[in-house]
């Protein structure tokens, strides 16, 4: 008798794993989301845009200049195929010396096309088909379709709400013998919390106990995407300061907010163990997961485009205006230390609800379902300033109707 099973998979117009990526439950509501309120705020003039981290206003002569520069070709293999630029590999390990006082090394930066690929090419590194990769809620929400397509296995850990602290007991907790990744993302989308030192700390301890425990190394992927967008003057702290087997992934996308040039890249630190077997691993994969170095243009910039980023101060105010008048509306905001983004608690258990009571009223957010965390919808401060003012009574409106 012929299986059923086997059946439908040689019939199938898709892959099993492309199938899988499709039917993620956070994945779809997701898609369904952005695509019904995509719709919605192209038909409504006078919109406020809060979704994505999106620019909303004309882009830095700067940041125009560096591409147009980079654009005119001074020889005849400007345009060529380009891999590990060394330029750009050298302005990327300078800025992170400074930025972490760790002393990379151009040879330590592995140049992708933005922070996804980064993040794919850290952990297709280390992990292989059914290995376990844990990370918290709330999370960015593409990191299970990475870790799906990966061929690896999600484990999902709540952080702590009251704190938004990474909760290492229910980490710890979640470690197994399949356990190979831990991803940890600081500054945090979507609560701009800062992990301290002394949890970084306490986090590489806890790795280094349990990889002796399950007899295989645990790895950490620290994706890095806003640890330039740092405000009130603190210092960030990444965990390859405290865990030398961590890979960093970062991105210029959230840097210049310019998430249309990808560009970004991968770091291991001078102290990564086994370096001899991960660097033709990395430079293998950069070009079989289909040449995911950044097109050339954007090598050629790079120098230039590590020397400055958008006005964080700016992003600072409209954090703190958001602040001062949601709170006094009677919403609990709770002060991010980073990213572009507020991450408030919804007046209603019904987060969707509730934001859909913003959008009739032409302000749009992201409710905290898609980030798996029912009861919480976040606000991107890359709205530009008109759309911040035209947006308070519309949240004030929308906070009274909630009550009973």
């Amino acid at each position: 008798m012929n299986d059923p099973t086997a059946t439908a998979k040689s019939t199938s117009a898709v892959s099993n794993r492309a199938a899988q990526l499709a039917s993620i439950p956070s994945f779809q509501r997701v898609d369904a989301y952005l695509r019904d309120s995509s719709s919605r705020r192209k038909s409504r003039t006078g919109g406020c845009d809060f979704t994505f981290g999106n620019p909303h206003q004309m882009p830095p002569d700067r940041y125009v200049n560096t591409l147009r520069d980079a654009l005119t070709p001074q020889n005849d293999q400007w345009f060529a195929y380009q891999t590990n630029g060394e330029a750009a590999r050298e302005a990327a390990a300078e800025s992170l010396q400074h930025l972490l006082d760790v002393p990379f090394r151009p040879e330590d930066i592995y140049l992708t096309t933005g922070g996804f690929a980064a993040i794919a090419l850290a952990l297709k590194t280390v992990a292989d088909p059914g290995d376990e990769v844990i990370y918290s809620l709330p999370p960015w929400f593409l990191y299970e379709p990475l870790i799906l397509e990966a061929g690896l296995v999600p484990v999902k850990v709540k952080i702590d709400t009251t704190t938004f602290d990474l909760d290492l007991d229910a980490i710890e907790g979640a470690i197994t013998e399949r356990t190979r990744v831990l991803i940890v993302n600081s500054p945090h989308n979507p609560t701009g919390r800062i992990y301290p030192p002394e949890l970084l700390l306490r986090l590489a301890e806890l790795l280094e106990a349990a990889s002796a425990r399950i007899g295989r190394r645990i790895y950490l992927v620290s994706d890095e995407a806003y640890n330039r967008i740092v405000f009130d003057g603190l210092r960030f702290h990444s965990p390859v300061e405290y865990y030398p087997h961590t890979l960093l992934a970062y991105s210029y996308g959230k840097t210049h907010l310019s998430p249309g040039q990808r560009v970004g890249y991968l770091a291991l630190p001078p102290a990564m163990p086994h370096r001899d077997e991960m660097e033709p691993a990395i430079t293998g994969l950069q070009v079989a997961m289909g040449w995911v170095y950044p097109n050339a243009l954007l090598q050629h910039a790079l120098p230039e485009l590590e020397q400055f980023s958008i006005d964080v101060g700016q992003l600072q105010r409209r954090r703190d205006r958001l602040i001062d008048m949601l709170g006094g509306m009677g919403y609990r905001v709770w002060r991010p230390e980073g990213t572009f983004y507020l991450y408030v608690p919804s007046p209603i258990p019904d987060d969707l609800a509730f934001t859909e009571s913003l959008a009739r009223r032409d302000v749009f957010v992201f409710p905290g379902v898609l980030f798996e965390t029912p009861g919480f919808f976040r606000i991107s401060l890359t709205a530009n300033d008109d759309m911040i003012e035209r947006s308070l009574p519309s949240f004030e409106a929308a906070m009274k109707e909630s009550r009973p």
